[in-house]
């Protein structure tokens, strides 16, 4: 199925679409591309917000661009892979039984899942500003993501571990 495709069906049924992508075998190309996707479409998600502040402050737009790029495209991956790993050594403690593969994958195909929520996010905070509306769409896309890696974890986490890394 499509990314996209398997984006929207995410909305409907995450641990349905983590346990199909699971089944596709253990591919680190596939999750680092998720998650790159990912990250590039959360630095999309800021281009407006950061326009709106450059205009607004008097701010060079190219630093401020060249410092979301830095932080969301080549530090935050990094990161997030610290947390899967975190994620799954607490499910281990919990009693999961599955790999660091599927705790990867299931953080990773989260927030590749909520970006729709996140460029809404983006627009609010570019064309609105701060208020309830941004507050109310960045709640929106918390709960969402959160709502998504848990399931997509559980999933992960009730899988045999077959003892990848």
């Amino acid at each position: 199925m499509a990314v996209t495709r398997d984006i929207v069906a995410t909305y409907g049924a995450p641990r349905r679409v983590m346990g199909r992508l699971l089944a596709m075998g253990e591919r680190e190309d596939r999750a680092l591309v998720f998650l790159m996707g990912a990250c590039v479409l959360v630095f999309v998600a800021q281009m407006p917000r950061l326009a709106r502040e450059a205009h607004l402050g008097g701010e060079d737009l190219n630093m401020l661009m060249g410092s979301a790029l830095l932080g969301l495209v080549f530090i935050a991956p990094l990161a997030l892979y610290g947390v899967a790993a975190l994620s799954h050594v607490v499910a281990r403690v919990i009693g999961g039984r599955g790999s660091w593969f599927g705790a990867r994958l299931a953080l990773f195909w989260s927030l590749l899942a909520s970006t729709p929520l996140l460029l809404l996010h983006g627009l609010v905070a570019g064309f609105i500003g701060p208020g309830p509306a941004l507050s109310g769409v960045g709640i929106l896309w918390w709960l969402v993501f959160a709502w998504f890696w848990i399931s997509s974890l559980v999933e992960a986490e009730r899988r045999t571990d077959k003892g990848a890394a």
